[in-house]
């Protein structure tokens, strides 16, 4: 049988700059849980076009919310063609009945201990609705096809997952509602494996928080560092502070980078997100520590949030720079279906859209508390801009001198994006903030019809293992 696996972009007629994609290994677990006797074609739609006309027997797409409409279109194309399409991904797990009037099946939640069961179902011609493992075992090896991986990114990473759950429940994220609380642990011989089995020397761990179990981390970071390779990754920065054992083991294991969710530099935000670190005293006492290790700081910060105001751009683009921080990304507050955010913005009629394809962290698709929806979207663009200036990359260059290249070299590559953004923000504004829309804080965006959908349903990244993203 002839399976094809395809990662959707979000829009057909644009890519995302090849140097700043990130490493994607859902579908490549998709394949290694997949039988010998089957052939698999995987496509990333990012980084090759799509052949409706491929000859398989089977279509498995896995998509997240900004490419949900993506993954919609082509799985009606391919079904108009008379193929059986499979969905599977963040957002067919949160709303698979919309999933559902898009596909033949659904997969909801991880892939292992499903999988195998849909391609049965499927050839005994069964094939059921939907499919879910509430509770799959991660103890079995998974072998990946890692020459498939490699592709024009940035640094040629590879990606490794070790952990899945968090037990944080931050209200914008939906990774609790997927994965639990619990933190379950793939064993450190299936990573070691996986990792001498690429025959590379630099890799990305997609872990919502590698150190979320500091237990199971260290003695990962002992087993790592014979391997003598370089690795980023996702931390919480109040438990590697707090851990200096810990901060020494993933340092001496090769970790050069690591991205940490600040979110804000509010203090009373930080208080409303139930952060550890409330103070930003003990947060930028925090990050020196992580400096001095060596390890590159890679900040995400969100704006949007209803005690934000038009300051918050200033305070935050001020903090980040004072603190020398290595790089940074700059997000819109985005209420995902399936987190507490959606739910409260819905009940309070503050939603803008539910056209997927605008759920991508970088628009606003609802009214903010204190600025219109214009402001927010200017600002956060205009704080990328002044963080990524050329007085800006010097000031904090000296905070960053153990890793100058990366430094640089990631440094530029977001600024070329700065002009990408500069020129997506004229766009929306005639898009999205049409008429005065953007002086009353209205956005022009479609608003849902009659059968729940937007107008146009009908989308760290794939960084989530099995079949989801």
């Amino acid at each position: 049988m002839k399976i094809l696996l395809i990662s959707p972009t979000i829009d057909a007629e644009k890519r995302t700059n090849k140097g700043l994609m990130m490493p994607q290994l859902a579908l490549y677990i998709l394949e290694g849980l997949t039988p010998p006797w089957h052939e698999v074609k995987i496509v990333e739609e990012e980084a090759e076009n799509i052949n409706l006309d491929e000859p398989c027997d089977l279509v498995g797409i896995s998509c997240m919310t900004a490419n949900a409409p993506r993954a919609y279109e082509l799985s009606r194309e391919f079904r108009n063609r008379g193929k059986t399409v499979v969905l599977g991904g963040v957002h067919p797990s949160i709303l698979p009945d919309e999933a559902l009037l898009n596909s033949d099946c659904v997969v909801t939640g991880e892939a292992e201990g499903v999988w195998e069961e849909v391609l049965r179902d499927f050839q005994n011609k069964r094939l059921k609705r939907n499919y879910h493992n509430p509770l799959p075992d991660l103890g079995k090896y998974v072998p990946k096809d890692f020459r498939k991986i490699i592709k024009k990114r940035l640094f040629n990473l590879i990606p490794i997952i070790t952990t899945r759950g968090c037990p944080y429940n931050c209200d914008f994220c939906c990774v609790t509602n997927l994965f639990g609380k619990n933190i379950r642990h793939i064993p450190i011989e299936n990573v070691v494996r996986d990792i001498r089995e690429s025959g590379s020397k630099n890799f990305m761990f997609l872990d919502d928080n590698i150190i979320g179990h500091p237990k199971y981390a260290k003695e990962l970071f002992k087993a790592l560092k014979p391997l003598k390779i370089k690795w980023v990754g996702q931390s919480s920065v109040s438990l590697l502070v707090r851990d200096t054992e810990l901060m020494r083991l993933a340092a001496d294991s090769g970790c050069v980078g690591l991205f940490f969710g600040l979110e804000s530099v509010s203090v009373d935000q930080l208080k409303t997100m139930h952060k550890a670190i409330k103070e930003i005293e003990k947060l930028e006492d925090g990050l020196k520590k992580i400096k001095k290790m060596g390890i590159l700081i890679h900040a995400s910060m969100v704006f949007g949030f209803d005690n934000d105001t038009l300051d918050v751009f200033r305070e935050t683009v001020s903090f980040l720079i004072k603190n020398k921080v290595s790089t940074a990304s700059f997000n819109i507050l985005t209420p995902y279906p399936g987190t507490k955010t959606h739910d409260d913005l819905k009940n309070a009629n503050r939603l803008l859209t539910t056209d997927w394809k605008y759920y991508d962290h970088n628009t606003v698709v609802f009214h903010p508390e204190k600025m219109t929806p214009y402001e927010l979207q200017a600002g956060k663009t205009n704080a990328k801009k002044k963080f990524y200036s050329r007085t800006s990359i010097a000031k904090r260059l000296f905070g960053n001198l153990y890793s100058p290249f990366i430094y640089l070299l990631t440094n530029y590559g977001h600024r070329k994006q700065v002009k990408v953004e500069k020129k997506r923000i004229a766009r929306l504004k005639t898009e999205l903030f049409s008429g005065n829309g953007h002086e009353k804080g209205m956005c022009g965006l479609s608003m849902p019809n009659g059968n729940g959908n937007g107008t146009a349903v009908g989308a760290h990244l794939d960084v989530k293992p099995s079949f989801m993203d």
